[in-house]
């Protein structure tokens, strides 16, 4: 019984395989609408587990264990700062020490310091980075700790990081990112040259290595100049805005998080019943909202593709129904010689689960097809993650999209081709074929 049912599937699927042969125009129209709902849907996703991967990568470059702190809540957020959120005061070089002396689940701690914040960003406008005749503007420029090299990961390609000694005597000295290095030093080492920010000259002592990331990256990062703390608090006393990282022991991470959260709420004077006047969030919480939001678009796209699926199965069901009107005669012929009603059935559900079957490989090749075609003419664009899984785990991608196809595919194609066949072999469709 089972060798017949094979026989017949297989037997069913190769008559299947010769009707497309011969109408391959009625074909491709047939499938037309399966195609463009799978491919767009296998693009968009690319995209988004591309960006998803490149905002990871970003994050995790600051390390796992690293804590951000900061007078708002770092993170994403959407539309304007509340009224409390602006009126909260900034954290200062005195907070940084004392999260050193008081969190034991704190490998170390640094303090950056900016211009004020406010809802329209930095109350300094661009600040631009100048050698020769040439300039930067839009530079990061912040002075820091000697410390932020281990809690930031900030690794100098070339040259070396700033001293304690050089943040204590205030010395003009600077680390540069890698653009600042491309761009004002083209054909030049960087190292132990003049770089005037805003009238203040340093001295270059240290080129950053790039971070990870590409689309979704913050472009400062790369456009970063770093001075010690002191020295830029003697060039511009005014500034207070403090950014605060701290770097856990391994393992440690919430007890350093809630350590930290307590000395901040005594030094700050936060009532027990109160919230945070502060934000604390580490690389994995920001990688988790965003996870979020690309799961939330992913969830539209779906559903926008499966109505795009269901218009484009009304066209093979469509399709079927003339198909199977026009071969009324061939149908009343097979139950003429013996064959029963299932067999009939079965050879148009098979022809329905071979059309929209081959839809979805034809919309899985072009979807990798027009993802690479992107890759290649925005290579900004960080579809180069989902390419790299699908190079080095081909079966786990392919897998997928098969999957994922076949589970569409196959009872939308049973449900749209069993009413057509239906209608085939009533007794109606048996009157015309024996007129």
């Amino acid at each position: 019984m089972e060798v017949t049912m094979r026989m017949n599937i297989g037997e069913n699927a190769r008559m299947a395989l010769t009707t497309l042969r011969e109408n391959k125009m009625r074909s491709f129209l047939t499938v037309l609408g399966v195609v463009i709902g799978i491919t767009a849907l296998l693009s968009v996703v690319s995209i988004l587990v591309g960006v998803y991967g490149d905002v990871n990568a970003y994050l995790s470059d600051y390390g796992s264990e690293t804590l951000f702190i900061f007078r708002f809540d770092p993170g994403i957020h959407a539309g304007r700062l509340s009224p409390d959120e602006r009126a909260r005061k900034p954290l200062s070089l005195e907070d940084a020490e004392a999260i050193a002396q008081l969190c034991p689940a704190v490998r170390a701690v640094t303090a950056s310091v900016y211009p004020r914040w406010t809802d329209e960003g930095p109350s300094r406008g661009p600040v631009t980075a100048r050698y020769l005749g040439k300039e930067v503007s839009g530079i990061d420029y912040n002075g820091t700790l000697p410390s932020n090299e281990e809690v930031f990961n900030s690794r100098p390609k070339s040259g070396r990081f700033f001293s304690d000694a050089e943040n204590m005597h205030r010395a003009d000295v600077a680390v540069i990112g890698p653009d600042i290095a491309k761009t004002l030093y083209p054909d030049l080492d960087p190292l132990g040259k003049p770089i005037q920010i805003d009238g203040i000259s340093y001295e270059v002592i240290g080129v950053l290595e790039p971070r990870k990331g590409q689309l979704v990256k913050d472009q400062s990062a790369d456009k970063a100049v770093m001075v010690p703390y002191r020295t830029y608090h003697k060039h511009l006393p005014q500034d207070d805005e403090n950014m605060i990282g701290a770097v856990a022991y391994p393992g440690r991470m919430s007890e350093a998080e809630d350590q930290i959260r307590g000395v901040l709420r005594r030094r700050r004077n936060v009532p027990y019943s109160k919230p945070d006047n502060f934000g604390i969030s580490s690389a994995q919480q920001i990688a988790d909202q965003f996870r979020q939001i690309t799961a939330s678009v992913a969830l539209l796209i779906s559903v926008i593709s499966s109505i795009g699926l269901l218009v484009g199965g009304v066209g093979v069901m469509n399709i079927m129904l003339m198909s199977v009107t026009q071969r009324t005669r061939e149908i009343g012929v097979r139950k003429a010689i013996g064959a029963r009603r299932r067999d009939v059935i079965w050879q148009f559900l098979t022809e329905a689960v071979v059309l929209t079957g081959s839809g979805g490989v034809i919309g899985v090749l072009l979807g990798g097809g027009i993802s690479l075609l992107i890759n290649l003419a925005v290579p900004s664009l960080p579809i180069h993650y989902t390419v790299r899984r699908i190079e080095k785990g081909r079966l786990q991608v392919v897998h997928f999209a098969s999957v994922t196809n076949a589970s569409k595919a196959i009872p939308h194609a049973s449900s749209l081709g069993f009413n057509p066949t239906l209608s085939a072999i009533s007794p109606m469709a048996a009157s015309r074929v024996s007129e």
